[in-house]
């Protein structure tokens, strides 16, 4: 029998009960779809974290207080339990590294911000001048923080694009004073709109000089250092320069920990990738599921035509041609769900996309062709069974239906 009419006969007898064959693809489709879906969103959380510390900056090193045992990271020890808190003199004493181009001390805390009878809780981020450049900021309007000398700084504040539209509204804000906690400020400068970050909200963010924001909080330690290497061969020079100086600062204690942007994104990638490549493990126990049904439902298929296979080998079909055919037959219907499959998941993605823009929900092409392929195989290996079954079938016996 010619290929063409392998195919023919498959789709003939496919669509010969169409209540049947639409269950087998719709089945074979959930299995695809919820294949695509799930990677789209396993990478989907890699891609987001992986740009949300890019966002960070560039030939980025941060420095934490506290030593971490593990090597890791825990947020709950930022704040410091340490023997020896960072300072700005500390930040200052890593611009003698050579390997380092900038370097922005951060202090973060709490405290409402009130303007024209206005009052909200916003974040305030204590900083100097660099901190812009370091995490590649824009601003709206005006100018970031002066330069300056670290310990004293004048009483001038950027402010976040939601905090200027909540306390000024469609009036300047330029130049306008604000009263952050008990202290007064001027609005030097607006923040772009960049929404939510890693643990920030820019747009709700307000930025005074370091040494105001220690004032403020009444310390004197700082929540983290940012130091910027001069290029990405240096970060680890920079890594090396760093726990040197700060271990010389600190009685030839180590009780920082250095992290750097390379180390992070690298192990959230692994973890994120092996989520995705889990979670599509899981989509894929229903393709299994769907080639039982496959199989079953060729099995009745056979029963069911019974007579119509004792015919083909009285007219001289072989087993073989008749084993091809009911093969070909699974793999029409599996083909015709892992399709339908693909559309189905390609939809569901498209719609987390336009729920949560952010999210960069897209299904990653090797996921794809191993869900098609998934299906294609399962449903030609589900199909053996029935296959060998009707190939076998003695032609006078199928004739009588017996």
């Amino acid at each position: 029998m010619r290929g063409p009419d392998l195919i023919r006969f498959a789709r003939d007898a496919a669509t010969g009960n169409p209540l049947r064959a639409s269950l087998l693809v719709l089945a074979m489709a959930i299995g695809v779809a919820a294949v695509v879906v799930l990677t789209a969103l396993g990478d989907g959380a890699r891609r987001f974290v992986m740009n949300e510390f890019s966002s960070l900056g560039s030939n980025l090193v941060i420095v934490l207080p506290g030593r971490s045992q593990t090597g890791g990271f825990n947020p709950g020890n930022a704040i410091t339990s340490t023997p020896r808190d960072l300072s700005i003199d500390d930040a200052q004493a890593l611009l003698r590294a050579s390997a380092v181009r900038r370097v922005a001390p951060l202090a973060i805390g709490t405290s409402e911000i009130s303007a024209g009878g206005k009052l909200r809780e916003v974040m305030v981020a204590g900083t100097t001048a660099s901190y812009i450049a370091v995490r590649q900021m824009t601003l709206a309007q005006g100018r970031f923080l002066s330069e300056g000398d670290w310990r004293q700084g004048s009483a001038e504040a950027v402010i976040g694009a939601r905090v200027r539209d909540e306390l000024f509204g469609a009036a300047p804000a330029m130049g306008q004073l604000v009263r952050i906690g008990d202290r007064r400020f001027r609005v030097v400068g607006v923040l772009a709109s960049s929404g939510q970050g890693l643990g920030m909200n820019t747009d709700e963010l307000v930025m005074v000089p370091v040494a105001q924001a220690q004032a403020m909080f009444n310390s004197t330690t700082l929540f983290r250092v940012l130091v910027e290497a001069d290029s990405r061969d240096a970060i680890e020079q920079v890594k090396t320069q760093v726990l040197a100086i700060i271990k010389q600062r600190h009685d030839d204690e180590e009780d920082v920990t250095v992290i750097t942007q390379d180390a992070v994104l690298a192990t959230f990638d692994r973890l994120l990738g092996t989520l995705t490549l889990g979670v599509a493990g899981i989509a894929a126990i229903s393709l299994a599921v769907a080639g039982i049904l496959v199989m079953n439902v060729m099995l009745v298929s056979v029963t069911q035509r019974t007579a119509e296979i004792g015919l083909l080998k009285a007219l001289g079909a072989t087993g073989g041609t008749i084993r091809l055919l009911f093969l070909v037959e699974a793999s029409v219907l599996s083909l015709a769900g892992a399709l339908l499959g693909f559309v189905l998941g390609q939809l569901g993605a498209a719609l987390i996309r336009q729920l949560y823009p952010t999210f960069p929900a897209y299904p990653p092409d090797w996921a794809v062709l191993a869900g098609l392929a998934t299906a294609l195989l399962t449903g030609m290996l589900f199909g053996v069974l029935p296959a060998r079954r009707a190939a076998q079938l003695d032609p006078v016996q199928a004739l009588s239906r017996r």
